[in-house]
């Protein structure tokens, strides 16, 4: 299938040399070239009289209609190609004639060239392409057979070609057909005009573009004398100049000439004073650019005459730029860094420097810089045109810097110390909490933890090096002997020291009356409220501290007889300061409050609202108002 096509499309694209007589000299430039505009498609008709087909302002026209487009697809039941541009390249929404032939054979496209020379060779050409795919729904449908004719205004035919059948393909193919003429001595003004010789129906489709009218002459070939061919390059800055030379074949009685230069790639093109021979010498141009040559020839008499004129093949003469370097003029770097020299604007880079240095590598790196590294390094650089530039710089190895630092150090915490550090004339320390100054080579640290201090070190070339030291800190002693508490006579209680520190040793005073002294948390048991203190010692010489909690004991009495006599007529507890803020109540057997107080700074006397109760037994609440501790209960026995 691939072979297929590629014979499909071999044949279309050469089907103009094949069938049509185009010009086979050298061509002029075109001197009418319809190309049918530009614009949103559909466009407008035709001018009057150029075609006997109706127009349509839609994409796909039935047959005997046409109309200009600039993109068509999924036409009649997608029978036709998409055709998404004109034949013109670059020609952004150009028009092409689109066709679809009338049933009945005929002239589709008569036109009338005027302002030809006179006695002058001319190529008619055609671009066209059959828009029918092969094997549609009406199979193998109806080829375009087509014929081109010049004639006088009288009707002379002056030429006549016909194309053959303008078969189907796979792809769109834009092929050219046409025919060359001469006009006679006295005529200027010819008719151009396309016939349709094939039957209407299925098929005879087809799209027209690019009508060129151009001057046919004889060969003329030009040439670089120095190589034989047509495309000399050279690099910006060459300073060789160029022979160019043209022949020509027989055909012309009395020619002239003249070479032209362009300087955008043929599109626009002007003459060259004074090269009016069959040679020109080009002299060096050092400017980068694209320039193109051609020599113009045609009869002395009409010669002024732009469209008279026929031209030779194009000389390409590329000139390009140098590669543009980019590379720093001096470098430096510091002893035992790490350092890369770079250059870009080439292809391809050959360096050398001291000791006999050489790379190919766009950045050369040096891994660790030596001294012996300095000096003037050179770099070619050739771009992928062949040309190329030279660049250098020149790199300086500064010396390095050894730093050094004290060792680490332990202080007592709220202690400092002093850091040394050596080896530079410029010092930064981090962090820079608890440091006196982080801009000198010995500061005083006082951090509040451990802390590992890290300082730059610099030279009075900024080279830099690092070193770091630690400083850890032993946490001065704490002592804390815990809430203060409170407890009965006779009853033990727990006491609920802790210490913080390094290396700590501690001991309680007094130790009387406690059982497990060793212990941060031992069990006291006095007799009368007592203070405890519990002293913490650093081990390692940051200090001591101490901290008391005072052990309240109270007795509370389970009888007495308040009638009076002086002795006992009060419920006395012992330590009543131990109960400040609690609230203190007594209640009778029925549940009934006979005495409330909030502290116990005043005792019971036995008596609710001024009377005294009856003997018996009562019972007590006393609500310390503390989550820590519970309430205290018991009974109490008056007697009289």
């Amino acid at each position: 299938m691939k072979l297929y096509l590629l014979i499909v499309l071999l044949l279309c694209t050469f089907s103009g040399s094949l069938w049509a007589q185009l010009c086979n000299g050298s061509l002029g430039d075109p001197v009418v070239h319809i190309d049918f505009g530009k614009g949103p498609g559909p466009g407008p008709p035709l001018k009057s009289g150029v075609t006997n087909y109706s127009h349509v302002s839609i994409d796909c026209p039935q047959d005997g209609f046409y109309t200009l487009h600039n993109s068509i697809s999924n036409c009649h039941g997608s029978s036709w190609h998409t055709v998404p541009e004109d034949h013109t390249a670059g020609d952004a929404n150009g028009y092409y004639m689109l066709v679809n032939a009338s049933f009945t054979p005929g002239d589709f496209f008569v036109d009338t060239i005027r302002g030809l020379c006179t006695n002058t060779t001319y190529e008619f050409a055609a671009w066209i392409t059959n828009v029918l795919k092969p094997g549609g729904f009406c199979g193998n449908g109806i080829d375009p057979d087509l014929t081109f004719a010049i004639e006088t205004l009288s009707g002379t035919v002056l030429a006549k070609q016909n194309s053959g059948n303008i078969t189907e393909s796979p792809v769109v193919v834009w092929s050219q057909y046409g025919v060359y003429f001469k006009t006679p001595l006295t005529i200027t003004d010819v008719v151009v005009r396309i016939t349709n010789n094939a039957p209407g129906g299925c098929g005879n489709d087809l799209a027209l573009d690019d009508i060129t009218f151009r001057p046919c002459g004889p060969s003329v070939n030009a040439i670089i004398s120095s190589n034989g061919k047509d495309t000399a390059l050279f690099c910006e800055g060459n300073v060789t100049s160029l022979n160019l030379a043209a022949s020509y074949s027989a055909g012309y009685a009395n020619p002239s000439f003249q070479w032209q230069e362009s300087i955008d790639t043929g599109v626009t093109w002007k003459n060259i004073p004074g090269a009016i021979t069959l040679s020109y010498t080009r002299p060096p141009t050092s400017v980068a650019g694209s320039y193109r040559y051609r020599m113009l020839i045609g009869e002395t008499v009409n010669f002024s005459s732009s469209i008279c004129r026929t031209a030779s093949n194009t000389i390409a003469v590329n000139i390009y730029p140098l590669p543009v370097i980019s590379m720093s003029p001096t470098v430096n770097g510091c002893e035992n860094s790490r350092l890369q020299l770079t250059v870009t604007g080439g292809s391809t880079y050959a360096w050398t420097g001291p000791g006999g240095f050489i790379s190919s590598a766009a950045s050369v790196t040096f891994a660790p810089l030596q001294m012996s590294n300095a000096g003037f390094y050179s770099v070619i650089a050739v771009s992928d045109k062949g040309c190329q530039n030279s660049g250098s710089t020149s790199l300086t190895v500064f010396p390095s810097v050894n730093a050094s630092v004290s060792s680490d150090i332990t202080i007592c915490e709220g202690t400092s110390t002093s850091l040394l550090a050596s080896g530079g004339s410029q010092y930064t320390w981090t962090p820079s909490k608890g440091l006196s100054d982080v801009t000198i080579a010995n500061p005083q640290a006082q951090p509040a933890d451990s802390t590992m201090y890290k300082v730059i070190v610099k030279n009075q070339f900024g080279c830099s090096d690092t070193a770091q030291v630690a400083v850890n800190i032993w946490r001065k002693p704490v002592a804390n002997a815990g809430p203060d508490k409170r407890t009965k006579a006779g009853t033990a209680v727990q006491i609920d020291g802790s210490i913080r520190g390094f290396d700590i040793s501690y001991y309680w005073t007094p130790s009387s009356n406690l059982i497990n002294p060793a212990s941060l948390s031992p069990t006291a048991n006095p007799a009368q409220s007592t203070t405890y203190t519990l002293h913490a010692v650093s081990g390692v010489g940051c200090g001591t501290s101490s901290d008391e909690m005072e052990l309240r004991v109270y007795e509370i009495p389970n009888a007495f007889s308040p009638n009076g006599d002086g002795t006992n007529d009060l419920w006395l507890i012992r330590s009543p300061d131990a109960f400040a803020g609690a609230i203190v109540e007594v209640y009778n057997r029925y549940g009934q409050i006979v005495y409330r107080s909030i502290g116990y700074s005043k005792p019971w006397n036995g008596t609710y609202n001024s009377t005294p109760v009856p003997v018996g037994t009562y019972y007590y609440v006393i609500d310390l108002r503390s989550s820590k501790e519970p309430n205290i209960t018991g009974w109490i026995l008056i007697v009289r």
